[in-house]
C-alpha cells in the first residue's frame, strides 16, 4: 500500500504490535512501515521504543540500524537523550552498515535540537577517523549540515578520503568532492599564477647572493603546487568516467575550481558526453558549461562548433532559423534572441542576421514577429543609419501586429527616426489616435511620446493630432499616462506658466540614446559554485555555501601528516604493528609499490589463520563461492579464468556483495582489534557496496596477484577462454556444412500465393484532377534581402512535366527596383542525398516593375525536407529554401470504396495511425469537412455509402505509396481521423497537421 502511494496510517496500531515478531522479515517490514509513519504517529511509535531499544542490541545489523533509523524518526524532543545515546553506541559498532545510519541519525537529531552540537560534533569527528567506504559520504553529509565550518575535522582525514574516493558509493562521492573543492580553496594557495612563479624562479636561478637577498620575498611567492593539493586532482580524474551524471558533475566543478586552467580543459569530453543523458541532466549541464564558456571562450570550442558565438558560419544561422519554427514559443522567441546577440557580437553576420530577422516579420506566428520586432529595434538603434526601408517596413506591421510590447518598439522606433520617414511618421500617429482609447498602457506612453517628437520636428502637419491625444491621456484612467500627458504638455507646448526647461524639450526627447548591450543570460552566474542549485536558480538557496577566495599564504601543510605507525597497528588483522619504514610521502608511487609486495609477504605468512576465518564466516554468506575460488587460487587447483578475474582485485578492497548477505551474518565471527575486521560480509548501503577488513581484502587480493604473474598463460584450451558474444564461433572452429531440406509448399499455401494478384494495387490507382488548389503563395526571397528581386512559390498541384517522381512547384519573380535586373537563373544547390531538381531556364533580363512566372520540378523523395539552392542575378546569389508542406507530396487517386476498404485492409497495424477529434456539430457537415481536408493536403474524394464516413485517398509523389485517410464521426460532436499507409512518417505528419485544421471552428 506504501509503495503504490496509499495512506497506511491507520493500520499504525496493527502493526506496530509485530515489531516483537521473532520473524526476521516481519520485523524488517515493520521498522519500513515505522520509518514512514513515526513521525505522524509519534505517541503510538512512543509506546514502543523500549522495543526498539532491545533491537539497537539485536545481533543482526539490519536490525540494529533499522531500529535506529525508526528512533530518529520520532521527532519528540522528549527523547532526544535516548536518541544521543543510541547515536553514540551506533557509531562504535562493529558494522560499518550500523556506523553509517549513525550517521543519517546525526542530521535528523541536529535538526530536531540544535543544541546537541557539539556533542554531535565528537561523534563525528570519530566517524570521520572510519576507515570503511561505506561510512565515509554518510559521515562527511552529517558534516555538511552540521559543522561545514569546522575545517579543522578534515585536516587529519584529508589524505584518506582522498584515496578511499574512488571505492566510495556514489552520492557518496558528490558529497566528498563538493566538501573538498571547499576545502582546496581554503588551505592551497591559487594555481592560476602557476606560470608567473615558474617564470620568477628562472630568473631567480641566475641572480647573485645580493640580488637573492632582495628578492626573497618574491621567491617565497614563486609558485609550487602543494602535494596534497595535487593528490585531490589526481585521485579525482578517474570519476570523470563515472556512469553517474551527478559525479562527472562534482568533478567538473572541482577541477574547474581548484585546477590549474592548463588542465582544466580534460573536463570539457566528459560534459559533452552528458548531453546524451534526459533532457534535466542536459539542462543543468548546459547551464555549467555556458557559464564556463562564457569566462574561457575556447574551451568547449572543438565540441560546439556551431553554435560558439565567435564563429562566422552561416550554417550557425541557418541552424537558428531552423530553430525558429520550432512549436516550443519559448524555445523560438530565445532563438531570436540569439540571433540578435549573433548580429551585435559578430560584425561579419550582422547584416545576415537582420535580412533573416526581417525575413521573420512575414512569419504567421504573432509571437515570433513580436519578438523579431524587439530585437530589430535594438539592433537598428545601434545603427541607425542606412535603414529607412526596414523601419517603412516595420510601420506597415501596425495594422496586423497586435502585441503590446511589439508595438511599443515600432512607435519608439518611428519616433527616434521620425526625421528619416518625414511621410510615414505623422500617418502612423494619425492611426495611432484613432485607437488610442483601446490600446495597452504600453503603448500609449509610446503613443504620446511619438506625438511629442513629432510636434517638435514637425510641427505644421502633427500640432493638432498631438493635441488631440493629450487631451485623451489627460482623461485617461492609468496615472502614468495622466502624469505623463501633463509633464509633455508644460515641456512642448510653452505658455506663461512654463519654466526654463521647455527650452530645451527638443534636445530632452531627441537625445542620442545609447545602444542596448545584448548579453548571455548566463553572465552573472558565475559567482556561484558550479553544479549547485545557487547556480542553476542564479539566486542564494537555502544551505548554500560560499567558496572562499585562495588565500595568500598557504596555511600549515603538517597538520594533515598522520603517524605511518599508529595507521599500521590499526590496520593489521591480528593487531601486529608492521616492521617500521622510514617516513616517505603519503601518495608516493614508490612506497605503494614497497607496500604491495611486503603487504602480499605478510599476506602469505598468515594465510592460514585468514583462511580459518573466512572458512568459518562463509556459511552466514550466499557468496561464499567467491571465497572458495580464492582460496583455491592459493593452492594452485584453481582454473585459469577464475585466477584471472581474482587478479583483477588487487588494487581495491573487495566489496560489491548482495543485500541478503547482511540476513545472514555469522553471529559468532570473531573480533578482532580493527573495527572493520569484523566480517567479510557486510551489506552496503542502497547502491549495494560494503567494506571489508581492508588488511584480508588487500593481502589476498596482492596474493592472487603474485601467483598470477608466476602462472604461465595458457592458450589452446577452449575451456579456459574469456567467453564472449562476439567469440562463440571460437568454440567451433571447424563448421561442417548440413544440407537441409528444402521445404515443400503445401497446396493451401500454393493456392493463396496464386491468389495473390501482385498488380492489384496498381490497378486502383489512377491519378485524378486536383479537388481544390489553394491559392497560397510562399516567400522565396524578400525583396528587402533580394536587393530588389522579390520571389514566391507555390504548389499548383499538377502531374510535373519534368518527371513522375518531381513535386511540381511555380515561383513567381517581381523586379521591386527601378532598373532592368539581368540573368536571373538558379546557382549552386544543396539538396539532401537522393532529392533531384530541375531548374527553369535563365531568365535574360526582367523589366523594372515585370513579373514572370516560370516552373520547376523537385523530387523530394517522400519527405519534408528542405531544398536549399542560389536564386542568382548578373550581380548577385541568394540563398533561398523550398520547404514543402505534407500535403504537396501528394497525387489525388480516383478509386472505389470497395477497392479502399480492400487496400485499408492491407494497410492496418504499424501502417495505421489515428487520433480523435472534438469540434462543433456545424463543423462535421460534408461540405466543411471536404472543404478543410482538401485544402491542407490533395487529396480525392472516395464515395462512401455511409453518411457518417468520410474517405480520400491519394499516392505519394515519389514512391506512388496509397495515402487512405478516413474521417469518421462519432455520437455527439466527436470524430476519427484514421490515416493507412506504408509511409508511416508522411502519414503521421499528416494527421499532427489534418487534425487543427479539423477541431477549428
Amino acid at each position: 500500500m506504501i509503495a503504490k502511494g496509499k495512506n497506511a496510517s491507520e493500520l499504525f496500531p496493527a502493526v506496530v504490535k509485530n515489531v516483537a515478531s521473532k520473524n526476521i522479515e516481519i520485523k524488517k517490514l515493520v521498522y519500513v512501515y515505522l520509518v514512514r509513519y513515526a513521525e505522524e504517529q509519534q505517541d503510538l511509535a512512543l509506546l514502543s521504543i523500549s522495543t526498539f531499544q532491545r533491537a539497537l542490541k539485536d545481533p543482526n545489523q539490519l536490525i540494529r540500524a533499522s531500529a535506529l533509523r525508526v528512533l530518529s524518526s520520532i521527532r519528540v524532543p522528549i527523547i532526544v537523550p535516548i536518541m544521543m545515546l543510541a547515536i553514540k553506541e551506533a557509531s562504535a559498532d562493529l558494522s560499518p552498515y550500523v556506523r553509517k545510519n549513525a550517521a543519517h541519525a546525526i542530521q535528523k537529531l541536529y535538526s530536531l535540537d540544535p543544541e546537541q552540537k557539539e556533542m554531535l560534533i565528537e561523534i563525528i569527528e570519530k566517524l570521520l577517523k572510519d576507515k570503511s567506504t561505506l561510512v565515509a559520504g554518510s559521515v562527511v553529509m552529517a558534516f555538511e549540515e552540521v559543522c561545514p565550518d569546522r575545517i579543522d575535522l578534515i585536516h587529519k582525514n584529508y589524505r584518506k578520503l582522498c584515496n578511499l574516493l574512488v571505492d566510495v558509493e556514489e552520492w557518496g562521492q558528490v558529497v566528498i568532492i563538493h566538501m573538498l573543492t571547499r576545502y582546496a580553496r581554503t588551505q592551497f594557495v591559487s594555481p592560476w599564477k602557476e606560470d608567473d612563479g615558474l617564470e620568477d624562479n628562472e630568473k631567480d636561478f641566475y641572480d647573485s647572493d645580493e640580488e637573492q637577498k632582495e628578492k626573497s620575498d618574491k621567491r617565497k611567492k614563486a609558485y609550487t603546487m602543494d602535494p596534497d593539493h595535487r593528490l585531490l586532482i589526481r585521485n579525482t580524474k578517474p570519476l570523470l568516467q563515472s556512469r553517474n551524471a551527478a559525479v562527472v558533475m562534482a568533478v567538473a566543478q572541482l577541477y574547474w575550481h581548484i585546477a590549474p586552467k592548463s588542465e582544466v580543459g580534460i573536463i570539457s569530453k566528459p560534459l559533452v558526453r552528458l548531453l546524451r543523458s534526459n533532457r534535466e541532466v542536459q539542462y543543468i549541464v548546459l547551464q555549467n558549461i555556458a557559464t564556463m564558456s562564457i569566462q574561457r571562450k575556447g574551451m568547449f570550442e572543438p565540441y560546439l562548433k556551431s553554435f560558439y558565438v565567435r564563429s562566422t558560419d552561416p550554417t550557425m544561422i541557418k541552424i537558428l532559423k531552423t530553430y525558429v519554427k520550432s512549436q516550443d514559443k519559448q524555445f523560438a522567441a530565445a532563438t531570436i534572441q540569439t540571433i540578435g546577440r549573433c548580429a551585435t557580437n559578430i560584425s561579419e553576420v550582422t547584416d545576415t542576421c537582420l535580412n533573416g530577422l526581417v525575413c521573420l516579420l512575414s512569419n504567421r506566428d504573432e509571437i515570433v514577429v513580436a519578438e523579431s520586432v524587439v530585437v530589430i529595434k535594438k539592433l537598428l538603434q545601434m545603427q541607425p543609419i542606412q535603414h529607412g526601408e526596414i523601419i517603412k517596413h516595420m510601420a506597415k506591421l501596425l495594422d496586423s501586429i497586435t502585441v503590446p510590447v511589439a508595438r511599443a518598439s515600432i512607435l519608439w522606433l518611428i519616433g527616434e527616426n521620425c526625421e528619416r520617414v518625414p511621410i510615414i511618421a505623422p500617418d502612423v500617429l494619425r492611426k495611432m489616435a484613432k485607437s488610442f482609447t483601446s490600446e495597452d498602457d504600453l503603448v500609449k506612453l509610446q503613443i504620446l511620446n511619438l506625438g511629442a517628437k513629432l510636434y517638435l520636428t514637425n510641427s505644421r502637419q502633427t500640432k493638432l493630432l498631438t493635441q488631440y491625444i493629450l487631451n485623451l491621456g489627460k482623461y485617461d484612467q492609468n496615472y502614468d499616462i495622466r502624469d505623463r500627458t501633463r509633464f509633455i504638455r508644460q515641456l512642448i507646448v510653452p505658455n506663461e506658466k512654463s519654466g526654463a526647461l521647455s527650452k530645451y524639450a527638443k534636445k530632452i526627447f531627441l537625445a542620442q540614446k545609447p545602444a542596448p548591450l545584448l548579453e548571455s543570460p548566463f553572465k552573472d552566474r558565475d559567482h556561484f559554485q558550479l553544479g549547485t542549485l545557487s547556480h542553476t536558480l542564479n539566486t542564494k538557496a537555502t544551505g548554500y555555501l560560499e567558496l572562499s577566495n585562495w588565500p595568500e599564504v598557504a596555511p600549515d601543510p603538517s597538520v594533515r601528516n598522520v603517524e605511518v605507525i599508529e595507521l599500521a597497528k590499526e590496520w593489521t588483522p591480528a593487531g601486529k604493528a608492521k616492521k617500521e619504514k622510514p617516513d616517505k610521502k603519503f601518495y608516493s608511487e614508490s612506497e605503494e609499490e614497497e607496500d604491495s609486495s611486503e603487504s602480499s609477504s605478510d599476506s602469505e605468512s598468515e594465510s592460514g589463520s585468514e583462511s580459518g576465518e573466512q572458512d568459518e564466516e562463509g556459511d552466514s554468506s550466499e557468496d561464499s563461492s567467491e571465497d572458495s575460488s580464492e582460496h583455491q587460487s592459493e593452492s594452485g587447483s584453481e582454473s585459469e579464468a577464475e585466477n584471472k578475474r581474482a587478479g583483477q582485485k588487487s588494487s581495491r578492497t573487495k566489496g560489491k556483495r548482495d543485500s541478503e548477505d547482511v540476513d545472514k551474518e555469522n553471529e559468532n565471527s570473531k573480533t578482532s582489534d580493527s573495527s572493520d575486521a569484523e566480517s567479510s560480509s557486510i551489506e552496503g548501503s542502497s547502491s549495494g557496496s560494503e567494506s571489508e577488513s581492508v588488511s584480508e581484502s588487500e593481502s589476498e587480493s596482492r596474493k592472487v596477484t603474485k601467483e598470477k604473474g608466476k602462472k604461465p598463460k595458457q592458450d589452446g584450451n577452449p575451456l579456459t577462454k574469456d567467453v564472449s558474444l562476439l567469440d562463440l564461433d571460437d568454440f567451433n572452429p571447424v563448421s561442417t556444412p548440413v544440407a537441409l531440406p528444402v521445404p515443400a509448399l503445401s497446396p493451401s499455401l500454393i493456392a493463396d500465393l496464386e491468389g495473390l494478384n501482385l498488380s492489384a494495387s496498381s490497378s486502383v490507382i489512377s491519378v485524378s484532377t486536383p479537388v481544390f488548389v489553394p491559392m497560397t503563395t510562399h516567400v522565396l526571397l524578400h525583396r528587402m534581402s533580394g536587393k530588389g528581386l522579390a520571389a514566391h512559390y507555390s504548389f499548383p498541384r499538377q502531374p510535373c512535366i519534368f518527371g513522375d517522381k518531381m513535386v511540381s512547384v511555380q515561383i513567381t519573380l517581381n523586379n521591386t527596383t527601378d532598373r532592368k535586373i539581368e540573368n536571373i537563373h538558379i546557382g549552386e544547390k544543396k539538396l539532401p542525398m537522393g532529392m533531384q531538381m530541375h531548374v527553369f531556364n535563365p531568365i535574360g533580363s526582367l523589366e523594372p516593375g515585370g513579373s514572370i512566372t516560370v516552373s520547376m520540378g523537385i523530387d523530394f523523395c517522400d519527405s519534408t525536407q528542405t531544398a536549399s539552392f542560389q536564386l542568382c542575378t548578373k550581380d548577385d546569389c541568394f540563398s533561398v529554401n523550398i520547404q514543402p508542406p505534407v500535403g504537396e507530396l501528394l497525387l489525388p487517386v480516383a478509386m472505389s470504396e470497395k477497392d479502399f476498404k480492400k487496400e485499408q485492409g492491407r494497410l492496418t497495424g504499424m501502417n495505421e495511425t489515428s487520433t480523435l477529434i472534438i469540434a462543433a456539430p456545424q463543423n462535421f457537415t460534408s461540405s466543411v469537412i471536404l472543404q478543410k481536408v482538401v485544402n491542407v493536403a490533395n487529396l480525392g474524394v472516395v464515395p462512401s455509402g455511409q453518411d457518417n464516413v468520410h474517405r480520400f485517398a491519394a499516392k505519394t509523389v515519389h514512391s506512388g505509396s496509397l495515402m487512405l485517410v478516413t474521417v469518421e464521426l462519432k455520437e455527439g460532436s466527436t470524430a476519427q481521423l484514421i490515416i493507412n499507409t506504408e509511409k508511416t512518417v508522411i502519414g503521421s505528419v499528416l494527421l499532427r497537421e489534418l487534425k487543427p485544421v479539423l477541431s477549428q471552428g
